[in-house]
């Protein structure tokens, strides 16, 4: 009975797994469709994709109907020398005497495969760019949507290196899926035409049980049971390879990410002498890719193993197998190896999963990338969507902050009851110790923070223009820095000048069109007066500065707000800043209590001499 019980609960979880497995594969195939469909069915470009695919289809169709007539070759070519048939063997070889001839001779045959081989290869890649150009610029636009990178990283959702998704994995998506694809499309085709082949050549064999049965065709019944033992075992030994890709491919992107933080902040951690921490970091990063790849390593080569004796076999088995009746006078040489090749191709096309396991391996790995990439967004844009907090312009030229209360990420309250009215052409500075949100309350007028609850009313159709302590800085032309994020216009040389000149940059003046990486080539301070620039151009109606000058000394830091005043007069500013000297450039001042965790409006200390 134990033994019963056993045996049913072992086939039990058998049928299980196999559930499991078929529930896996349709969750896969799913995720390649929903990737797949909006590009063929639903852009712009659909009418060109179907076409191409209908053309590399019909090419595919063409070289297996061409490689029958190869099989076809090779048994006449092969006969004529058993025969010693010169003028047959000559003429199978260089006749092309007709239209006609032209698919049964060597020649002919050869020429017009590579020709249809080259342009199917071609028209292929040229479907590839295409596609992965469309599909990169749907995954980038959305990553870009809506701040999603922003708050992708805030609520720490964040996919690891998004940057690998958008290039690598869109790149591995787009090739690998149509040489997939397309691929068993071929193999399928192959495998209908040489079954026919090989049926009427195997002939049939007696096996010597129960009296004897026949057994017709029995090269084509040996030839699927050989794939499907080969297949079996292929993903026996192979299938860890999903997972140890997926693993692979992120230790190596986190190892370049970190590089590449290193280069960006080159000169802080120069500064710091942080070299020994950072030669740590990579260490260890690149410690994960080291014990990954003997993981890899090891799968590798057990997979090897198999697939390498079964490619060897094949080789030589069909021959094994047809040799008795060639022996026996049954059949000629060219039949014998018409037979081998027939065999070779249909048991190919059935051990399409043994040769292209690794590729399926790692094309599932970058399917599971893209897909969670793509939630990850989406879960980023729904927090923004299902938060309280509600920014929405209105008719007035004030900014309304009705019944606001901001919280931390983790939950934890940070201000609340916040109520303001500020008319424009205010000037106000926003104060508050350490720690106590102003910088957050600034994410929360940018729409940037998702975290709390309340309605924030803007100016509708003002400029707005916020410029944090370090003002970003795009590699380009200085012309570029200067108007970001103004991209149609590139600005009036003259004015470009003037504004560098008003911010004390006037060594930068003939250097417009100059390309650098300015958030190197320029100091600190040389950065906040860009940004000041800046501002000075694209002439904001609400100018909000987050500690904007706290690296100018006090003379320049004066001259900045000076001009800005005076070129900007209508523009209402709010200020954050810590030193006193800022204060008197404002009209009123916003102070923050940590401890309450409430905004109130008050008016400046007359000691503080605020400007008119």
């Amino acid at each position: 009975m134990i033994g019963t019980a056993e045996r049913k609960r072992k086939r039990a979880g058998r049928g299980q797994d196999l559930t499991n497995k078929i529930a896996e594969t349709k969750s896969f195939l799913g995720k390649v469709w929903v990737l797949a469909k909006p590009y063929f069915l639903k852009s712009e470009e659909r009418g060109l994709a179907l076409t191409l695919i209908g053309v590399i289809l019909a090419m595919n169709f063409f070289l297996v109907w061409m490689s029958k007539n190869l099989n076809t070759w090779n048994r006449d070519f092969f006969t004529a020398m058993q025969e010693k048939d010169a003028t047959t063997f000559w003429n199978l070889l260089w006749s092309v005497e007709s239209f006609e001839s032209l698919f049964f001779s060597f020649t002919g045959l050869v020429i017009v495969y590579i020709v249809i081989a080259v342009y199917r290869l071609w028209l292929t890649q040229f479907l590839t760019i295409r596609w992965r150009r469309w599909l990169t610029d749907v995954y980038y636009g959305d990553w870009l949507r809506d701040r999603t990178y922003y708050r992708m990283e805030l609520s720490h959702t964040g996919t690891d290196n998004p940057e690998q998704r958008i290039e690598q994995d869109v790149n591995s998506f787009t090739s690998r899926t149509l040489s997939i694809v397309l691929g068993l499309i071929s193999e399928v085709a192959t495998l209908v035409t040489f079954t026919v082949v090989l049926w009427n050549l195997s002939g049939s064999i007696t096996l010597p049980v129960l009296g004897g049965i026949e057994v017709p065709a029995y090269m084509f019944w040996t030839a699927i049971l050989y794939a499907i033992l080969g297949s079996y075992l292929t993903y026996l030994v192979g299938r860890r390879l999903v997972q140890v890709n997926f693993a692979l491919e992120r230790y190596n992107a986190d190892f370049r990410y970190r590089m590449i933080r290193t280069r960006e902040n080159a000169e802080s951690i120069a500064l710091y002498g942080g070299e020994p921490q950072e030669r740590s970091k990579l260490r260890e990063a690149f410690g994960r890719i080291y014990e990954t790849w003997w993981q890899y390593m090891t799968l590798y080569k057990r997979l090897t193993w198999l697939t390498v004796f079964y490619a060897q076999v094949a080789s030589i088995f069909p021959l094994v197998m047809q040799a008795p009746r060639y022996f026996s006078g049954e059949i000629a040489f060219g039949v014998l190896t018409q037979t081998a090749g027939a065999f070779a191709q249909v048991q190919g096309s059935l051990s399409w999963f043994v040769d292209n396991f690794d590729v399926l391996a790692d094309w599932k790995a970058v399917v599971d990338r893209l897909t969670g990439f793509g939630e990850t967004m989406e879960e980023a844009r729904a927090q923004q969507k299902d938060g309280g907090l509600v920014v929405q312009p209105h008719d007035g030229r004030d900014l309304r902050i009705d019944g606001v209360e901001v919280r931390l990420p983790n939950g934890a309250p940070l201000l609340h009851g916040v109520d303001l009215t500020i008319p424009p052409g205010s000037r106000l500075v926003l104060q508050g110790p350490s720690g106590s949100g102003k910088t957050t309350l600034f994410r929360v007028l940018a729409g940037l923070w998702p975290f709390g609850s309340g309605q924030i009313r803007t100016p509708g159709g003002a400029e707005v223009l916020f410029v944090p302590q370090k003002p970003y800085m795009p590699v380009g032309s200085l012309r570029e820095a200067l108007l970001y994020p103004r991209t149609t216009e590139l600005g009036d040389d003259e004015a470009l000048r003037e504004a560098l000149t008003l911010c004390r940059l006037e060594h930068l003046t003939t250097r417009l069109d100059e390309s650098a990486n300015w958030s190197m080539s320029l100091s600190p301070g040389e950065q906040q007066r860009l940004a000041f620039a800046r501002a000075l151009l694209l002439a904001p109606d609400w100018l909000f500065l987050d500690e904007a000058t706290s690296a100018l000394d006090p003379a320049t830091e004066e001259r900045m707000y000076r001009t800005v005043i005076e070129r900007l007069p209508h523009a209402s500013i709010i200020s954050i800043a810590h030193r006193p000297s800022v204060t008197g450039f404002h009209r009123g001042r916003l102070v923050i209590d940590k401890e309450a965790g409430t905004v109130a409006e008050k008016p400046l200390d007359p000691s503080e001499g605020g400007t008119t």
